[in-house]
């Protein structure tokens, strides 16, 4: 693509932005489609449809430029199958349509009026009637804050079954259920009562209270471990685990980094692993892991521990055979409002009895070893457990006896340990075992192909085992693609840059190869070095004119543009897909919104000797089994291999 066809693509792709930044009445999203979006004016944000993991729901969200989603119609849970649709209805209404025609959520705007509507650079879906805003999605927060919103009195972050709020005295509240309060964080310096209180997160990363009565500028909640560098977007969320956080993200970065947590322990957040779940840590991971109390008790989804556990046998079933099982080190959370009234104070002995007397009234307790002697009791209903060995507490919960203990978590018992030990051992030897038998298998095939099969003997070794067997790109002589073509004798027709040859690979896989004319030019210019790794070392130069066309030169072009895009252009032909940019972050480098970093060398093919063959520098390379050729031997030749695709591969990609 010359620099003219660039120019013309660019000034396309700025019509269609601009075309997004204000969407008319009557267009729609589709599940079946996610590429198209909707984008704000520099595409900070955009609206789009996202596949929930590798099931086949999706949710509609407004996301950041990576992918990171900061609000969702409806709520985290909100989905719909692949032929769901979004759409900016004439009537003014927003609406979230099922495959089926069910609608999943509405906006319930069509009485406002509403002629127009746009996303803005901070993430806002505005909803107008003219000039007048009278919808926008920062009043309807889902279960994400970011900086230029903030979160009311009468408002909520909702996920799952968790709840924040910001309550009119200035403290932070968790809320499992809707009911058990399991954190509040307030700030007694602040006024029982305040005006009209907000909470906002400030770009620089601080979680601030803002209100009319504070004189001296906003109030302090938290700071961001990253506090003050203010090129990232923050954002505050209430994740599906319960705990509210501060999230840091890169522009384009689809991985935003915690910086704060309001609870530092998971395992404090009331139902983190379900009813009649252990929360718990091993010595191995910081993450938690949740477990069953006992060997009584069984999970209530095999592939999802966090939902909990139940009973093998219900305490209805085993009249007066009911016992409490002792747990070690544990508590079950008790919050309020349920905490005044399952509050005893006595010894551990009577806190176990008391609860085994009282029948259905009461299915598990918590004894204190604090020199608090408080007790709590659990009535029938939600149970939420906490083991740590740091716990100065003991509990037990009802069951059908016989109790069947488990041993705590991380702790192995002399014969567990020694088993484990034993297990290590044996299946380090076998996979040894294995590496050496897959060897020797390679090795006796390799020596047997060489000796019946002259065109294995050819091969460069660095290439004949790994690159044949896993499929990636090997590397030919020119004397090898001379065998394998028989001379260039098979004639397939011609296309652009040269004629095209049938050849039969050492694996009798059938190809076709061509042969570049007419390069005797570019060859005289770059010293017969690979154009990429020619024009990369006059770019570190700074002779950038050497590699422009002079046609360009002439016409007067802008260099710094030009530059731009040399150095794009090194980025996209990177040899390994990983390191090559995504087409967003392309039209943001050219457009010089994101910063071009120094791209690695273009890779050379290095002159080896293998079995009398050389491989010299290429100037051309394929992609899968596809091969990159050496210069022909005469450097008066007006030939030159280009490469080698299979016949039925479909189309191949060149430099």
């Amino acid at each position: 693509m010359n620099f003219q066809n660039l120019f013309v693509f660019l000034c396309l792709f700025f019509t269609i932005t601009k075309a997004q930044t204000t969407i008319p009445p009557g267009t729609s999203l589709s599940a079946s489609n996610p590429n198209l979006t909707w984008s704000s004016p520099k595409n900070s944000f955009y609206i789009g449809f996202s596949q929930v993991g590798s099931s086949s729901s999706y949710t509609l969200s407004i996301n950041y430029n990576g992918g990171v989603p900061i609000w969702t119609a409806g709520n985290s849970t909100t989905t719909v199958d692949s032929e769901g649709s979004f759409g900016f209805l004439s009537s003014g209404n927003l609406r979230l349509l099922n495959g089926s025609g069910a609608i999943v959520w509405d906006s319930n705007t069509a009485g406002l009026g509403v002629t127009t509507a746009s996303l803005d650079e901070f993430g806002n879906l505005v909803l107008k009637n003219g000039t007048l805003s009278v919808w926008m999605t920062f009043d309807h927060p889902s279960d994400t804050i970011v900086p230029n919103q903030t979160l009311r009195v009468d408002q909520a972050l909702i996920s799952g079954s968790y709840s924040f709020r910001f309550l009119r005295s200035g403290n932070l509240t968790l809320k499992w259920n809707n009911s058990i309060e399991y954190w509040n964080q307030g700030n007694a310096s602040l006024n029982a009562n305040l005006s009209s209180p907000t909470l906002g997160i400030q770009p620089t990363g601080i979680l601030s209270i803002f209100d009319a009565a504070f004189t001296s500028g906003p109030q302090v909640v938290a700071y961001s471990n990253d506090y003050g560098v203010d090129t990232r977007m923050r954002f505050l969320k209430l994740d599906k685990d319960g705990n509210f956080r501060m999230y840091s993200a890169d522009l384009g970065s689809k991985t935003p980094i915690m910086v704060w947590s309001a609870l530092t322990d998971q395992c404090e957040v009331f139902g983190y692993c379900g009813n009649m779940g252990i929360c718990s840590y091993n010595e191995s991971s910081s993450s938690p892991i949740c477990d069953c109390p006992s060997e009584n008790f069984e999970p209530v989804d095999v592939n999802d521990s966090r939902q909990g556990c139940k009973r093998k046998a219900e305490i209805d079933s085993c009249p007066g055979n009911a016992t409490m099982l002792e747990i070690d080190n544990a508590k079950f959370l008790t919050y309020e409002p349920e905490l005044r009234a399952q509050i005893f104070y006595m010894g551990i002995s009577a806190c176990r009895s008391n609860c085994l007397s009282q029948g259905s009234a009461c299915i598990a307790s918590t004894s204190l070893s604090d020199g608090t002697g408080q007790c709590y009791s659990k009535p029938l209903g939600f149970i939420s457990g906490y083991r740590n060995p740091a716990l100065p507490s003991t509990s037990y919960v009802k069951v059908c006896g016989p109790a069947q203990p488990s041993p705590p978590p991380g702790v192995l018992t002399v014969e567990n340990s020694r088993s484990r030990g034993l297990r290590v051992w044996v299946v380090c030897v076998a996979v040894v075992i294995t590496l050496l038998g897959l060897i020797a298998v390679e090795s006796g095939l390799w020596w047997w192909c060489c000796r019946n099969s002259p065109k294995f003997d050819s091969l460069s070794a660095q290439y004949a085992l790994l690159e044949y067997a896993s499929g990636a790109p090997v590397q030919f002589s020119y004397r090898e693609l001379q065998r394998s073509t028989k001379e260039f004798k098979e004639k397939l027709g011609a296309g652009g840059f040269g004629a095209v040859y049938k050849g039969v690979l050492a694996n009798r896989e059938v190809v076709a190869v061509k042969q570049l004319e007419g390069i005797e030019q570019v060859s005289a210019v770059t010293n017969r070095k690979k154009f990429s790794v020619w024009a990369y070392e006059e770019f570190e130069k700074g002779n950038v004119n050497s590699i422009l066309d002079q046609r360009l030169i002439d016409q007067g072009v802008d260099i710094e543009q030009v530059t731009r895009a040399i150095q794009v252009s090194f980025w996209c032909i990177q040899e390994h897909p990983s390191q090559r940019p995504m087409m967003g972050k392309v039209v943001q480098m050219l457009e010089g919104i994101s910063e071009i970093e120094r791209p690695p060398a273009p890779k050379a093919i290095t002159e080896s000797s293998v079995s009398g063959t050389s491989i010299m520098s290429s100037d051309v390379s394929a992609l899968s089994t596809f091969a990159a050729s050496a210069p022909a031997p005469s450097s008066s030749s007006s030939h030159q291999t280009g490469g080698v695709s299979p016949l039925a591969s479909g189309p191949t990609s060149w430099e």
